[in-house]
């Protein structure tokens, strides 16, 4: 039996699938060396229609078929697909929905113009991505969560998935990244994002502005440890997040071999 220490990433991109800020290849960087130090490693990100599936070698993960996922009262499909992750030997688990993510766009359509539904992608990854662990049966020690498509997750582990045997000593990371988009999820966000009768709107009160800042703040809030992925993030955030009682922080290093982040995980794993 394995006693290596589990880590999961959850990202919205990672080098070289997809490439939107400068932590996607810090999140590459971080798998490898977790996996390269004795962990036991596996990632998820969404599987969007700009990432090429033949250049990648993805492929559909049958065992793992047929989940949905209920988002405001509606049963979507979620198909996952895999790929050993080029120079290493751990798997990245992507998630797809046909109607949601495969566009030849990523949040803005080709006028620019911000897609009305990226509210229900948000919900639906972030649930998505738990239910694929529940499918896994593979209980990670730490979560380490990156971008901001994925700020619900940890209000969701502590609320709705508090429970689950498979997320019962999981610690969460998250990461504060650059602010890269303006507009807002809109009014139906917080609806959407209440999957679960133990998930009340007052818990979701870091979310509610529903801007790149707001679900930063609410994965900041929720998180057992928080990390600065960015030179420029928000100051507002910055100062609210650097110190906080109770939780371990680490700021954002120029040129750092990462190092300081495996430290981080094994202090979470203990």
């Amino acid at each position: 039996m394995s006693t290596k220490k589990r880590i999961l990433f959850i990202a919205n991109e990672m080098s070289p699938y997809l490439e939107l800020t400068e932590f996607s290849e810090i999140v590459n960087k971080l798998a490898i060396k977790a996996n390269d130090n004795g962990f036991e490693v596996r990632c998820i990100m969404p599987r969007f229609g700009v990432i090429n599936e033949r250049r990648h070698r993805l492929h559909e993960v049958v065992r793992l078929s047929g989940i949905n996922v209920t988002v405001d009262n509606d049963d979507l499909p979620l198909q996952i697909k895999v790929a050993s992750l080029p120079s290493a030997r751990l798997q990245v688990y992507f998630l797809e929905n046909e109607e949601l993510f495969k566009r030849k766009t990523l949040f803005h359509d080709e006028n620019d113009k911000w897609f009305s539904d990226n509210d229900l992608r948000v919900v639906f990854y972030c649930k998505g991505a738990l239910e694929t662990v529940k499918k896994f049966g593979w209980s990670p020690d730490v979560i380490h969560c990156s971008g901001w498509m994925t700020g619900l997750i940890p209000a969701y582990l502590k609320t709705a998935y508090k429970k689950e045997p498979v997320f019962a000593h999981s610690k969460i990371v998250y990461t504060i990244g650059e602010t890269t988009f303006k507009e807002k999820l809109g009014k139906g966000f917080i609806p959407k994002a209440l999957i679960h009768s133990s998930i009340k709107e007052k818990d979701l009160e870091p979310f509610k502005e529903g801007t790149n800042v707001a679900l930063m703040r609410g994965g900041a809030t929720y998180a057992d440890a928080i990390t600065f992925g960015a030179a420029n993030v928000d100051k507002k955030l910055l100062a609210e997040f650097t110190k906080v009682r109770g939780k371990k922080t680490l700021q954002f290093k120029e040129d750092s071999d990462l190092t300081e982040y495996l430290q981080l995980y094994h202090d979470l794993a203990e």
